[in-house]
Parts: C-alpha cells; structure tokens; sequence
C-alpha cells in the first residue's frame, strides 16, 4: 500500500513540477528526489536499530572481505596529529614491481564495499583500499568548516599516508567523493600519480543544467533540494551479489559513527548538493600529461555532462569516457565484472 501511495503521488508531483515549466531542472530533480523518497519508503533495508561501536564497524567490515580469497594485510597507517588511516594491502611477488592501484571510497562509504574488485584488481598490481580519513574505521578527527580547508585537510591526509607506506607513484581510483580528491590531490602532487580513474565522481559541475534567466526556479523547488542535500549515499547499495545480508549492518556501522568525514562533506557542499569549490574551475591546473578515464553508470541520475566537458578542456591530454551498461551510481556493485575488466584494460597502458 505505502509503494502504490508513493507511485500515485511521484506522479501527481511530476505533473506538478513539468507544468511550472521547468522541464530540464525537473528531470534532474525529480530522480534524485524520487530516488530519496523511495530510500525511505523502504523500512525493511537497514536492520534493526542497535548500538554501534568501533568494534561491531570492524566485525561487519570484517564480514563484508569474506568473499575476498586474494592474500592481503590489514593495518592502521598512523599520520600527524595521531590520525590513523585504516589500509587494506594487496601484493604478491609477481606484480610488485607493477604500479600500485590506490581506491579511494565515496561518501559514507568504506573499504569493504570494493569486496567485489578487490580479487580482480590485484591480480595484476598491487591495490591499496584504505578508509578516508574521517570515515570508516579510520580516526574521525574535529575538520575545519571552510571547504578548501576540509578539502585540504583530505588532501593532506592522502599524502602524508603515501608517503608513510612509501609509494612513488601511484593510479588513483575514486568513487564519488574519492574521485574528486583525487583530482584535488593529483594537482597538488602531479609527480606521484600516472593516471587517474574517476567513477562517478562528485563535486565537479557548478549546476545540474542551464536555468533560463527570464524563468527563476521557484523557491519551493529549492526547498525539495535542500530537502534532500546532501544526496542519500546509500540509496544504490541495497543489492550486490552475495553480499545482500551483510552490506546493510555494514553501511549502518559506518554511518552511525561519530560523524566527521560527513560533517566535513556537508561543509564542502552547497545547494542541490554540488560542490563549493567545484572541480571544473581548477580542471585546468591538473598536469596535462596525466590520463584521465572517467566511468559512468548508464543508469546513474549523477552529472555525466563533466566527462566531456573534462575532454573539451583537456584537448591535449588523453581523456577517455567510459560507460557500464545497467549500472547505477554504484557501478563497482552494480556491475562488478564489467568494471573491473574496464578497468584492467584501461591499467594496461600504465606500465
């Protein structure tokens, strides 16, 4: 009953919405907002509520690797101020002399989530999966509230645990807020990073679309984005293999910490959940010889306008775009097979 409820009314609202007259906000709005809603028409997804502690966010990451058969070590790197990165080390002998694979996870995300890629991944390099700082089980320490200072902060973060683990260069990997690190940190040290790999990235347009002058958006639109700003981060996780049972306790623990890594996210992002400092504007300070590729979810409600853009900008660099058939904006779950060999193919011209 509460679906049909909720199926009748998206479609009232949506009748709504186009006779204002502003059709392509709306459709860009309207899946993000229909997206959250339903989020929370789904009381069975999260289980019931219970206590957390940095002991039951280890256990369910624990679970979350079960299906992980590839050998591998798992450490906390210590950094300044007594920060402490959790890190997950991929390496055998036969391709130790490979670069190494750096993931960097999205917002309220954490390391297990790449469960389905790490095996793949590190049969052909090294891969270094580590939880942001701020997030997951790393420390979660007090961030400054100007955004280019947070994003300084994580930036940072990454370097001092680069240097710490002791790798020269490095592919870096990032799922939405990891991508847009990653592009922060490659401009910051451009001689660490041969190539970079954006998968759905955030914080890079400066609007979802072009608004015509002459027809303002109406306030109460504004509302329903800053209603659901920043985006529900879990909202695309509720199926992944075999690992159903186990990713809902999993992203419950992770989420329920005492908030930092978020609160610095919030700080970062400003109406309709875009970026402050958006990416775009200091695309043009990343080195031109470092490669970017890009990959999209075909089903994915995220900008995807930013890949060409990146490209129209970057006419004397190698851009490449990519997009996984039936992924949504979690496309290293939706999809895990196709995009590890998207992947492994695009890491093939690194050494």
């Amino acid at each position: 009953m509460a679906e049909q409820t909720l199926t009748a009314n998206s479609g009232f609202v949506q009748r709504v919405l186009s006779v204002a007259g502003v059709h392509s906000l709306v459709r860009c709005l309207w899946r993000y907002v229909d997206s959250s809603i339903r989020w929370c028409w789904i009381p069975g997804w999260l289980p019931s509520w219970c206590p957390s502690s940095a002991s039951q966010l280890q256990a369910a990451g624990e679970q979350m690797l079960r299906c992980v058969s590839a050998d591998f070590t798992k450490q906390f790197v210590s950094i300044s101020n007594g920060n402490q990165l959790w890190t997950l080390t991929f390496s055998n002998e036969s391709v130790k002399d490979k670069t190494p694979m750096v993931l960097l996870h999205g917002f309220g995300c954490g390391v297990g989530l790449w469960a389905q890629n790490l095996d793949a991944l590190s049969q052909h390099r090294p891969v270094f999966a580590l939880d942001l700082l701020g997030f997951g089980q790393s420390t979660r320490p007090l961030f400054p509230t100007d955004p280019e200072e947070a994003e300084s902060q994580f930036v940072e973060s990454i370097e001092q645990w680069r240097a710490k683990v002791g790798l020269e260069s490095m592919v870096l990997l990032g799922h939405n807020l990891g991508g847009f690190l990653a592009v922060s940190y490659s401009i910051q040290h451009p001689d660490r990073v041969k190539r970079i790999i954006l998968v759905e990235p955030w914080g890079f347009p400066e609007s979802q679309g072009t608004v015509d002058t002459d027809r303002p958006i109406p306030v109460w639109i504004k509302a329903l984005g800053a209603m659901f700003s920043p985006f529900n981060p879990l909202a695309g996780l509720r199926l992944v293999g075999p690992l159903d049972n186990t990713v809902p306790e999993y992203i419950y623990h992770l989420n329920v910490q005492s908030p930092s890594g978020e609160t610095a996210f919030k700080n970062m992002t400003g109406p309709f959940g875009l970026a402050k400092k958006p990416m775009l504007r200091r695309i043009n300070q990343l080195q031109p010889d470092i490669p970017i590729t890009i990959i999209y979810g075909s089903r994915s409600s995220v900008d995807c306008d930013s890949g060409s853009t990146i490209r129209d900008m970057r006419p004397d660099s190698h851009v490449d775009i990519i997009t996984i058939r039936g992924a949504g904006h979690y496309v290293y779950a939706d999809q895990p097979e196709d995009f590890n060999h998207k992947v492994l193919q695009v890491c093939e011209k690194v050494d």
